[in-house]
């Protein structure tokens, strides 16, 4: 839309809308001083009636924005359809998952027992999983990330001998079962400590 003047456009080419409308011939300066005016009567038609304010609630353009703005949020929380409360307990419960993987991690640390970290892996996915939706998207999370530091460090340390992928593999299948809610007692190795 071409300008006309400071700020002010030209609203008999394109109305509100995007609507067309017919295009009157009236010099610059009594167009600028109706457009600017914020009202989109001729000046003729405002000569014929003096008297007659500009409709409430503004201009048809900013009826429209302001339209489209409320459909958009309607729409947004109809699609999200989420309440604030649900979040709040979904971060809840991924925060108790972070402090359950922690605890298996720590746990799994100090007992520093041979073949016994798929246990704590299935142990501290189990833990998290169990304490709701939060809870395993934070233990997913988490297991995914260490497998995936995991398998960059012995590259590194290894090279590309495929050293480790097997027990990537394995750690993930025990990561699974824990937030599937199985028992794993069943990765348990004899001789660890009940402590654990």
């Amino acid at each position: 839309m071409p300008q006309v003047g400071r700020g002010c456009r030209r609203w008999d080419t394109v109305g509100a809308c995007g609507t067309r409308m017919p295009q009157v011939d009236v010099d610059a300066a009594a167009e600028r001083q109706y457009i600017c005016a914020g009202t989109r009567r001729r000046p003729e038609a405002r000569a014929a009636q003096p008297h007659q304010e500009p409709p409430r609630g503004g201009t048809a353009k900013g009826l429209c924005s302001r339209m489209k703005l409320l459909v958009g949020v309607l729409l947004c929380s109809l699609v999200l359809g989420v309440s604030s409360q649900r979040w709040w307990t979904f971060l809840k419960e991924a925060g108790q998952g972070t402090r359950d993987m922690w605890r298996a991690y720590s746990d799994m640390r100090e007992a520093n027992y041979k073949n016994s970290d798929k246990y704590f892996h299935a142990r501290g996915n189990y833990d998290a999983a169990r304490r709701g939706p939060g809870g395993a998207w934070a233990a997913k999370v988490i297991s995914d990330a260490r497998e995936n530091s995991q398998r960059i460090t012995d590259r590194l340390k290894f090279g590309d001998s495929g050293h480790g992928a097997e027990d990537s593999k394995a750690d993930q299948a025990a990561n699974k079962w824990g937030r599937s809610g199985k028992d794993p007692n069943h990765f348990r190795p004899a001789g660890l400590p009940s402590k654990y």
